[in-house]
């Protein structure tokens, strides 16, 4: 993997563990080479990650929308910016320049990036692998339901096995470089249920 798109928050959180492990994430991923593609923001969890990896070394690309320039939000000591129209071209590229990708905690916009991607894969517009980095158990009750969307016939069980999960950052990236993208379709038919 020679890039990983890291989708977080524009906020820090409650968490002190969540700053914490952001910090270490980009500073894990320029020890180990990769670099970070993410939203381009100096705030939140989203400058703790970029100000990790080039604390570290590493090469950080931001990609964010026009609209968002006017909040002066960028993050300036970037390796590149790209700034793009929409939120949409904005996850469009953000797919693009990565060989996979990691959730930390955040809100709405991480849901609907990291969900968008995964869609994706599970049509099997790409091979990548997704991962969660569920510090602290944040992601515990979106977990819960993903278990419970295979239970009710909504999800299959070799598409569910697409998102990665760990709390831990080396095991993790371990689970990524293994990945192997599912041959299945996402359709479930009534006879498999």
């Amino acid at each position: 993997m020679k890039r990983i798109t890291v989708f977080c928050g524009s906020s820090s959180g409650t968490d002190v563990k969540y700053e914490q492990q952001a910090i270490l994430l980009g500073q894990t991923l320029a020890k180990e080479n990769i670099e970070v593609v993410y939203g381009g923001a100096k705030v939140g969890l989203m400058g703790s990650v970029a100000d990790g990896a080039l604390g570290a070394g590493g090469k950080v690309i931001g990609v964010m929308p026009l609209f968002l320039r006017t909040m002066e939000i960028d993050h300036e000591g970037l390796t590149d910016m790209i700034w793009v129209e929409s939120m949409h071209e904005r996850k469009t590229k953000m797919n693009d320049l990565c060989d996979g990708v990691i959730a930390l905690p955040g809100g709405y916009g991480t849901l609907d990036e990291f969900f968008e991607m995964l869609t994706w894969a599970q049509l099997g517009l790409h091979k990548k692998p997704l991962a969660i980095l569920n510090i602290g158990g944040y992601y515990d009750a979106l977990i819960t339901l993903l278990d419970s969307m295979v239970a009710n016939g909504l999800l299959k069980e070799q598409n569910r096995k697409m998102v990665l999960i760990s709390d831990n950052i080396p095991d993790l990236l371990s689970q990524m470089r293994n990945y192997v993208a599912p041959t299945v379709g996402k359709w479930i038919h009534k006879k498999e249920i």
